[in-house]
């Protein structure tokens, strides 16, 4: 790093040091270079002042926009990138969505949710610049992980008012993904209702993220509705769709309906994966039909498909619940020699 003190006197001593030696680096990416290491470990306050003394005392200092973006980026973490904005503006290079994008995620990243908010509202009211989609559901996405859904609605209720920011349907994925997380699935319906209410047509991935949630709730015939409300609505499934409705339904207890889906997969073009199979047999074991799930591990070898640790660490927890040691001791040293490690 170039500057190590946040002291301003010592910095502009470096300032007039380099401005008295003729072999100092004249290019942008130099300056900004003194200008990141500096704003990086000293108050806003002192940053802008150096910035402003580099302009009177290095003729060779012509700021662009990233010489700006650079105090907009270590200003966040104070929660006040708003006044370096203002900066710019000052100096003439007029925010964009770039600079939005930039100040929002700062933000967010520093853990000032809050303080982005407030900042896309006085961004578009002092400077009429409107933060573009991705900055939008990265602020929506932050809010989700650090405050209440209903404090995520009202902001998103004030963002349209505020600045004509909508949902599209990829907020509404986040939405959906979020709520299932916390197991709130009658809340994920709602929010499908509402996104076909709005014209978006739910993709795959919605659908296999409120397919998940129903998995976590061992809901298998609720995952199997929604696997048959997407075909009826369209929507092709993935090999995703498949590995979670069948993880879905042997996890409830309904191995042999999973099983089905093998050939089902298949002839859509889905090949069963490591995933597919290991689901299949810790349903299986689940049942005490651990010998099923060893013959189906032959079946899986003999199709090309290679198991994985979580397959053999699987078979080996069944096994050992059945008591079958001698086939568990077998098991394990094939673990071993494949270096593959042992869960608890």
């Amino acid at each position: 790093s170039l500057i190590t003190s946040p002291s301003l006197s010592n910095a502009k001593t470096l300032i007039n040091a380099l401005a008295s030696n003729p072999r100092t680096p004249t290019d942008p990416q130099f300056h900004n270079s003194v200008l990141y290491s500096y704003s990086g470990i000293a108050p806003l306050d002192d940053a802008l002042s150096l910035f402003s003394y580099m302009l009177k005392s290095l003729p060779s200092f012509s700021p662009d926009r990233s010489s700006f973006h650079i105090l907009i980026t270590h200003s966040c973490k104070s929660g006040s990138p708003l006044r370096a904005v203002d900066f710019m503006a000052s100096h003439g290079f007029a925010p964009d969505p770039a600079t939005a994008d930039i100040a929002v995620r700062g933000l967010c990243i520093s853990g000032h949710e809050e303080d982005a908010v407030d900042f896309v509202r006085e961004l578009h009211s002092k400077h009429s610049v409107t933060p573009d989609r991705f900055t939008y559901n990265f602020l929506v996405k932050h809010l989700c992980k650090s405050g209440s859904m209903s404090r995520v609605y009202g902001v998103i209720d004030n963002l349209e008012k505020w600045v004509g920011l909508k949902p599209d349907l990829f907020t509404y994925t986040i939405l959906i993904d979020n709520v299932c997380n916390g197991k709130n699935l009658r809340e994920a319906a709602r929010l499908l209702s509402e996104l076909e209410k709005k014209g978006f047509k739910p993709d795959c991935y919605v659908y296999n993220t409120i397919m998940k949630g129903y998995c976590t709730l061992s809901l298998g015939n609720e995952v199997l509705r929604v696997y048959k409300q997407m075909k009826e609505e369209g929507v092709e499934p993935d090999l995703v769709t498949y590995n979670t409705l069948i993880y879905g339904l042997s996890k409830s207890g309904k191995v042999k309906e999973a099983k089905k889906y093998l050939a089902v997969m298949a002839e859509m073009g889905h090949f069963p994966d490591a995933v597919t199979y290991t689901s299949l047999m810790n349903g299986m074991c689940r049942e005490d039909d651990v010998l099923g799930a060893i013959r189906l591990l032959g079946e899986m070898e003999a199709k090309g498909c290679s198991p994985n640790a979580c397959t053999y660490n699987t078979l080996l927890h069944g096994l050992c619940k059945a008591r079958l040691l001698d086939r568990g001791m077998e098991l394990y040293g094939v673990m071993k020699a494949g270096d593959m490690k042992l869960e608890p």
